[in-house]
């Protein structure tokens, strides 16, 4: 795993915990595949943490990030995340290409990979890397941990057990790392240690070999491998501008002028092409530029002063990101002249489709909302930001059958997303369906880890349901799936 940045309490003890916990945390990385064509360090990995193992590992630290860690829920922004991780993907040496997408609220540089498929990207990352080949690169990289078995090769070194006590470490790091507080130490300090010595030193053979492999992602997906070099001297700029500089044993990404020069000299043996950024990445990173913006009037001052400069006048992302500010600020008919401005330029453009139905949702105008959403619809089905903005639109407009309906197409395509069963139980409730809030509330509750109110949420459904019923089967079926859940997890 890496995490770009930190900021860590200058008690000893907390050094203390962290200097364990980081160096482990280095090591941390999932074994979702093997391939013997691949640059081998130390073994090929996966004899002693089997696939279960790190799935169960993965499943404890997403469900610690859920409960502790604020994360993005905005459509758009996943949905462009899961577009540019799968992009790369298929040139991963992976076997298992199920992965899990946590996007964290946070304006820190931090991205990490944990067992189990999780790839996290905090928000900030869209902030500092200012191209889409620079935000590409990091991702590579993760995946490219993920592809060499770091995480399983490291555990056959160290002969350790217990997975779900790493997955207490790993959790607590993380959880400090994406929340920048001393949360998560309080998972650290619950499990037991293990014996650390030398990984760091083989750590930065691990992150030599994930720059060498995430180049190839890069150059393979189609997008250019000097976005890393770039995207690490972005790095450490910031660190020099901050004084950031972190002692080299607390650090989980040794980053150095050396390393940098090396993936520099790397990416220039590839071919060299001229790669253009996609439109949706620079949309994209202005809609968080105004999120993370002192406020929506900073915000708007912002990127008003952008477009006053002659250069930038036809600048889609900044008119785009100013929209969004006037949005935000409730100025809502400027928000709505842009996007329809930019909508006759670029017609059939799902972020300006969906941003002018949340301003005319803004404006309580759902039927506008629902119009322009319905024809966005019919020409992507199944979209997940605008499916989503169409669930909200009858929310709003007190629809709440058809809007679970919209919300059940989602569960079933993305179901590790909690905040999409919560919005489901909402629309449920709203139509007065009661086995459907109590079975959407479990599936809430599983993947927030507490598989007893899941349970007593289950039996709360079967009750209600009639002897014979195909739904009280269904229903069943989950509740004894779950019952057993915490029948291994007794036993245990």
């Amino acid at each position: 795993m890496i995490v770009y940045q930190f900021r860590f309490r200058a008690l000893p003890e907390l050094l203390t915990a962290v200097s364990l916990a980081l160096a482990l945390l280095i090591i941390s990385l999932p074994a979702q595949a093997q391939d013997s064509s691949l640059p081998s360090i130390g073994g090929s990995g996966g004899g002693l943490i089997a696939g279960q193992q790190e799935s169960d590992i993965g499943q404890q630290v997403m469900v610690s990030i859920r409960r502790s860690a604020p994360r993005i829920t905005d459509p758009l922004v996943y949905d462009y995340l899961s577009a540019i991780t799968y992009r790369l993907v298929p040139s991963a040496p992976l076997q298992n290409r199920d992965l899990t997408l946590a996007l964290i609220d946070s304006p820190a540089i931090n991205a990490f990979a944990v067992p189990g498929g999780i790839v996290g990207v905090n928000g900030g990352l869209f902030l500092n890397a200012a191209t889409e080949q620079q935000f590409a690169s990091v991702l590579a990289h993760e995946l490219a941990h993920l592809s060499q078995r770091h995480f399983a090769r490291r555990m056959e070194q160290q002969e350790a057990s217990a997975p779900l006590t790493l997955a207490g470490m790993i959790a607590g790091i993380v959880l400090s790392a994406v929340t920048q507080s001393d949360i998560g130490f309080a998972a650290i300090a619950g499990t037991q240690a293990l014996a650390v010595q030398n990984m760091l030193a083989y750590s930065r053979a691990h992150e030599q070999e994930a720059d060498r492999v995430g180049l190839d992602i890069l150059a393979t997906a189609g997008m250019d491998p000097r976005g890393m070099p770039e995207m690490f001297e972005i790095m450490m700029r910031q660190n020099r501008m901050q004084g950031n500089r972190l002692p080299e044993y607390l650090s989980t990404h040794p980053l150095t002028q050396s390393r940098v020069a090396d993936t520099r000299n790397r990416a220039e043996q590839y071919p060299d092409e001229e790669i253009r950024d996609g439109q949706e990445y620079h949309l994209i990173r202005s809609r968080l530029q105004v999120h993370y913006a002192p406020s929506p009037d900073v915000a708007v001052e912002t990127f008003e002063a952008y477009l006053d400069k002659p250069d930038v006048q036809r600048n889609e992302a900044i008119r785009y990101g100013l929209s969004v500010a006037y949005l935000e600020a409730r100025q809502y008919e400027k928000a709505a002249n842009i996007l329809s401005e930019l909508l006759t330029t670029n017609p059939g453009r799902i972020t300006f489709q969906v941003s002018l139905a949340e301003v005319r949702l803004a404006q309580n105008r759902p039927d506008d909302a629902r119009a322009i959403l319905m024809d966005a619809l019919a020409r992507n089905p199944g979209n997940y930001p605008i499916t989503y903005t169409l669930a909200q639109t009858e929310i709003a407009d007190g629809n709440g059958t058809v809007a679970a309906e919209y919300l059940k197409q989602l569960t079933r395509t993305w179901p590790s997303q909690e905040h999409l069963w919560l919005k489901l139980a909402e629309a449920e409730g709203m139509a007065r369906n009661i086995v459907g809030v109590h079975r959407a509330r479990a599936e809430y509750d599983v993947l927030m880890g507490d598989l007893e109110s899941a349970q007593r949420q289950l039996r709360q459904a079967q009750e209600k349901l009639p002897a014979g019923a195909p739904q009280r089967q269904i229903v069943t079926e989950r509740l004894a799936e779950i019952t057993s859940r915490l029948t291994a997890r007794a036993n245990s």
